[in-house]
């Protein structure tokens, strides 16, 4: 009998085994699922009318695709290669992965030489579907049929053919260097203008392969334009078969007449490098010159040109310039060219998160609809200067539903703002910018600004973009941000130790902000502040725009930088803590209710300051800047490097500051020393209405957990609703906790008597959350780096614990809580804590039993940058792909056929979480398997077009039927998505091109 017990007792073990594991597959899913903000180093730039589709290259090798707002699709390569040019071919449908896109790349090296002489430097997708010409460093023209890639050698282009046809004027046959240009003949296909570095234009007859001698062809043909690098534009007549065509203008809009104008429209296809303008005099502009009949704009971008094109309105998209389309390399830019004024349109995706770096994040779920209309309307009021024509890509369509739920991201940036972004869908649309700079007297010039045209001003410059990552005063950036979506509250804090509470006001506001001095030492003798000083606050009235508007600050003493911070709307209090101690603030009667020192006597090092460390980087790189910009010194060469100083200057700083250690493997953990650097460092502060005295009443309480393992708590009293404005609030100390290791306190949490979370402030006042069970005993979580550990309140006795690692030095870095519902029942779900560690894994801990239930990989252990930024959400949305058509990590479009002419994506909606992948884009992932909603976006692909069902007509009025071109009147296949080059990496020699 006693075995067959035991043998029972291991069955039935067996069984709730796997009916748990069945219950975590319902539950718990990682995905990552899409990308937002605009792509870290852009390298390559596409367009296709006829499906309205953006391609954009980088040099990581990915491929991003763009239509309309919510149509996107994405590859990347296996190894990493840039991307150095992306082009559409018209009528076909093509394979494009890593191998095929190789096979040009081994033909040219087997019948030429050496990569520099081969390496692709221009491409021309032949408008018969079926020809590429690419144009080399070398000087030849390689002829290659697609979609095989067979290269058609008895109609290649070599340089000697070109050469011997070069009139004997021309230099005495100099060499012509490389092909810098090929463009087809709009009217003609046959005719290809050929562009060479040294200056000569071609014009190639790809049938009789005769020289016609004469970079852009008009649109009826009949003239080329070309640009020349001293500023100057000529404008070519093509007299028919005349061999000696005749320069017919000459122009230099920055030279000796500065108001001789074109008095036709340029279309700004004559120069790609500096806008029209001598390199001599203006190489420091990023620049592109649009002319208009007496309209003349020099558009001055924020970093360097990648490439542009123009969009046309009409059927065959040959009418007049609607819009332009600039990628340079910290963001896209798209003008109205038909409005007055040329205004910016305002992008729905490809939006510049790191305009100036991102410093912290904060996401906030479920966002009420009047609170979302608000803060909507306070962003439109901003938005004045945007153009109000429609975004002009509009490729595929968005089949998804509305989203649930409106969410909200806020991210915090180095220059003082506060940016809001609907983060409810794909695409991370900018609602509204908060500017905390104009409370406080900055070294920042709002007038030293030598983009800013003027009235007169030759050449007549505008500075365009969003893109301006250099802080004039660091002590600015915003490091912490608490939401209320329920009251209107806001709370930011900053690097300089300023905490500004703020509310949301639909009206503009004149008013003055004075501060409230929280003096963190206490008057404690033997501590002397190194650092910087604290932000001098305006004195004078100062007027605010619609939207959030401060009306109480905190001045922590001394200036460190906030290191955590917590907002309850309700009690109408705020909470702060920094390396020196933490306080709290009761912001309706604008007083400190409590300032409590947590600073270590030994702790000298966390005197100097935080910005001490990368202070002497941010000062060089800051007067650098200054005095860069006003000598007009080139910043093309610096500006990448230094934001991404600044950017890992942040996560090393933030990495500092909480004692993390950047070797991705730790040693055993140990007892740490009370010596310790940084043991008094606040990391977390959490309100909690719980029982701390006694297990019969409950009060209000503050809990305070710190870098050394401390865990403060403090019982508050609050004044009855109608005495609230008038009767002071009280904190007395009540808990004291020192985990045996010391290790950092990294998150606080209350359980109630059914081992919940208790709810957020206002949440059950609103009917969005039950009340918490206050019959049964609560318990507290303390959340430290390297173990979760429940005690039970009052007595604060240990319960229980998980222990995360002692072995391979995983630390638990970010911790949040979310509700996980099943994909079998609506009726069930389950709490659970979400955690990420130093190694970039995720973890799910399950509530309230703290066991370990899943792990995922994540991040690279490498990435500190990436773990410093994750944050959580708590029922936040994700985006999965799941398409048999492309996948999320590998460049594969397959070849479709006539009869299947669409292209489908599936989505999926989970709570989830959000990290920078670099410094301009997060990566968003999800934990959840519940709420597959599966919008889709589609992109039709006709199989029938005008161009290809009608022969293109030559000048004459014959038509061209040719074998190799596919120009008949037979339905074709559809549109390929893209045709590109990529630069694989070679030790030994030059870079070569890849087609």
């Amino acid at each position: 009998p006693l075995k067959f017990f035991g043998l029972t007792n291991r069955f039935r073990r067996h069984g709730q085994e796997s009916q748990r594991e069945r219950i975590k597959q319902e539950l718990y899913g990682f995905n990552k699922t899409v990308e937002h903000g605009f792509p870290h180093q852009p390298s390559a730039l596409g367009f296709s009318p006829g499906l309205q589709l953006l391609a954009i290259g980088t040099r990581s090798g990915a491929i991003k695709l763009y239509g309309g707002p919510g149509v996107e699709f994405m590859g990347l390569h296996d190894e990493n290669a840039a991307v150095t040019q992306v082009h559409f071919l018209p009528h076909q449908v093509s394979g494009c992965s890593t191998h095929t896109l190789a096979a040009p790349y081994h033909m040219l090296h087997s019948h030429f030489a050496p990569p520099s002489v081969t390496r692709v430097t221009a491409v021309l997708a032949h408008s018969s579907g079926d020809l590429l010409l690419l144009g080399t460093e070398g000087g030849h023209v390689f002829i290659v049929k697609v979609p095989g890639f067979r290269e058609l050698e008895e109609r290649n282009i070599s340089l000697e053919k070109v050469t011997n046809s070069v009139p004997e004027e021309y230099g005495g046959r100099r060499s012509l260097e490389h092909v810098e240009s090929l463009q087809e003949n709009p009217v003609n296909p046959r005719q290809v203008l050929i562009g060479y570095g040294r200056g000569l234009m071609v014009i190639w007859d790809l049938d009789s392969q005769s020289q016609l001698e004469s970079v852009w062809w008009t649109e009826d043909g009949g003239h080329v334009l070309s640009s020349h690098s001293d500023g100057s534009y000529c404008r070519w007549k093509v007299a028919g078969d005349d061999p000696q065509s005749e320069q017919e203008k000459s122009e230099v809009p920055y030279g000796e007449d500065p108001q001789k104008v074109n008095t036709v429209f340029l279309s700004v296809e004559a120069d790609k490098t500096h806008g029209g303008m001598p390199r001599a005099s203006y190489g420091d502009r990023h620049c592109i010159s649009v002319i208009h009949s007496k309209t003349h704009v020099a558009l001055d971008f924020t970093s360097r040109i990648i490439d542009f094109f123009v969009i046309r309105d009409g059927p065959d998209h040959t009418g007049e310039p609607s819009a332009l389309v600039v990628l340079v390399e910290e963001e896209l830019v798209v003008i109205d060219l038909q409005t007055e004024g040329w205004p910016v349109i305002q992008t729905p995706y490809l939006v510049p998160l790191h305009c100036s770096a991102i410093t912290c994040s904060h996401h906030v779920s479920a966002i009420p609809l009047k609170l979302w209309e608000r803060v909507l309307s306070a962003g439109t009021l901003q938005n004045t200067h945007y153009s109000k024509k429609p975004w002009p890509m509009t490729g595929g369509q968005n089949l998804a539903p509305d989203p649930p739920q409106r969410d909200l991201l806020l991210t915090g940036h180095e220059d003082g703002t506060v940016r809001f972004w609907d983060a409810s869908g794909v695409c991370l649309y900018p609602m509204y910018k908060l500017s905390t700079a104009g409370v406080f007297l900055t070294d920042s010039d709002p007038n030293d600004n030598l983009n800013q045209g003027t009235e007169g001003e030759w050449p007549p410059f505008r500075k365009v973009g969003c893109f301006d990552p250099y802080s004039d005063d660091p002590r600015l950036g915003i490091q912490k941000i608490h939401l209320c979506k329920y009251s209107g509250y806001l709370t930011v804090a900053g690097t300089a130790g300023q905490i500004l509470v703020l509310e949301l006001n639909d009206e503009a506001a004149e008013q003055t902000v004075e501060a409230t001095v929280a003096d963190l030492l206490q008057g404690q003798e033997g501590f002397r502040w190194k650092g910087h000083t604290r932000l001098e606050v305006r004195e004078e009235p100062v007027t605010f725009p619609p939207g959030f508007q401060p009306f109480a600050l905190v001045q922590c003493q001394p200036p460190a930088v906030v290191t955590a911070l917590t907002l309850h709307s309700e009690w109408k209090l705020v909470t702060f803590g920094t390396s020196h101690g933490f306080g709290l603030y009761d912001y309706q009667q604008k007083n400190n209710v409590l300032v409590r020192c947590t600073l270590n006597p030994s702790d000298q090092l966390a005197m100097e300051g935080p910005l001490s460390r990368v202070k002497s980087i941010k000062k060089s790189l800051r007067q650098s800047f200054r005095r860069i910009r006003r000598s007009r010194v080139s910043l093309r060469k610096h500006h990448v490097n230094n934001a991404a100083k600044l950017q890992q200057a942040n996560a090393r700083l933030e990495a500092e500051l909480a004692e993390m250690e950047l070797a991705p493997v730790q040693r055993k953990i140990e007892p740490r020393s009370p010596d310790d650097s940084f043991t008094g460092l606040v990391r977390t502060l959490y309100f909690a209405d719980t029982f701390l005295s006694d297990s019969s009443h409950n009060t209000p309480s503050l809990w305070a957990g710190t870098n050394g393992g401390s865990v403060f708590a403090y019982q508050l009293r609050l004044p009855p609703v109608e005495r609230r404005g008038e009767d002071p609030v009280t904190a007395h100390p009540a808990k004291e906790i020192q985990l045996m290791h010391r290790a950092p306190v990294v998150g606080i949490l209350v359980l109630d008597g059914h081992g919940s979370p208790l709810p957020e402030p206002l949440e059950v006042a609103h009917d969005l959350a039950r009340s918490p069970d206050m019959q049964g005993s609560h318990s507290l979580l303390v959340i430290s780096e390297e173990q979760f550990k429940v005690f039970t309140l009052p007595k604060v006795s240990s319960k229980m614990k998980l222990k995360l690692t002692a072995i391979d030095g995983s630390r638990v870095r970010r911790v949040g809580v979310a509700w996980f519902g099943s994909t079998r029942t609506d009726d069930y779900g389950e709490s659970g804590l979400t955690v990420l560690t130093n190694q970039g894994d995720l973890h799910v801990v399950s509530l309230p039993g703290v066991k370990l239930q899943v792990q995922y990989p994540c991040i690279r252990r490498e990435d500190v940058s990436g773990i410093a930024s994750c944050v959580f959400t708590k029922h936040g949305q994700g985006r999965t792909r799941e398409t048999q058509f492309t996948s999320h990590k590998h460049l594969a479009f397959h070849v479709f056929s006539s009869f299947m002419p669409s292209i489908f994506l599936t989505c999926a909606l989970s709570p989830s979480g959000f990290y920078l992948i670099s410094p301009s884009e997060f990566e968003r992932f999800s934990l959840s398997a519940r709420c597959v909603v599966e919008p889709r976006s589609l992109v039709e692909v006709s199989s029938e077009t005008p161009s290809t069902t009608q022969p293109r007509a030559l000048p004459d009025g014959a038509s061209v039927e040719r074998s190799d071109c596919l120009l008949h009147s037979e339905p074709q296949p559809p549109h390929c998505m893209f045709f590109m080059m990529t630069i694989p990496t070679h030790v030994n020699h030059h870079c070569a091109s890849v087609v």
